[in-house]
């Protein structure tokens, strides 16, 4: 019998819980599932951690991490960079929301966009992303040097910080394999 990768995990998560464990290993164990199948895996490990189980989990998903862990650590080339309570790393980015202007197609250089603003733009495929403590303060000014530059943006998105830009700002680099 040959099974697809998501029944490979199903079969191996249902393996791990088989003798009633008390402390779990779950490496990637959402890889290769379906949004639907992913969804209800979470609710096994919520159920594992409600039962008063330990559920240690690897994941390159960083919302699954915010989802799931009540503490976890961070990792890059196998150092660990820094460890805690998912909001409690997110609060100490000390910015709580990032401006998002997203772009069709390659977003550009945001250099002299940034120099104007006087704050930090990263590009991201396509878009752009100006982490800010004041979004309410910040959106007029940032629309209207849009404006005046001429930037091509199709939409502009405000959202909390997430561990994904925890990640990227202790490693310093995009989210990878």
């Amino acid at each position: 019998i040959t099974l697809s990768g998501g029944q490979q995990q199903r079969l191996a998560l249902a393996l791990a819980l088989v003798n009633d464990p008390e402390l779990v290993f779950l490496d990637e164990p959402t890889t290769g599932l379906d949004p639907q199948a992913r969804r209800s895996l979470w609710d096994v490990v919520r159920g594992m951690q409600r039962e008063g189980r330990t559920v240690i989990l690897t994941t390159h998903y960083m919302d699954e991490a915010e989802t799931l862990c009540d503490r976890l650590a961070i990792m890059d080339h196998g150092k660990v960079l820094t460890l805690g309570t998912p909001a409690g790393l997110i609060q100490e980015l000390e910015v709580p929301s990032v401006i998002e202007l997203t772009f069709e197609g390659e977003a550009p250089d945001p250099a002299a966009f940034a120099a104007r603003l006087q704050a930090a733009v990263e590009r991201r495929a396509d878009l752009w992303e100006i982490p800010t403590r004041d979004p309410k303060g910040a959106l007029p000014a940032l629309l209207d040097l849009a404006e005046a530059l001429q930037v091509p943006f199709q939409q502009v998105h405000i959202r909390r910080a997430t561990l994904e830009d925890v990640f990227l700002h202790r490693t310093g680099r995009s989210l990878r394999d």
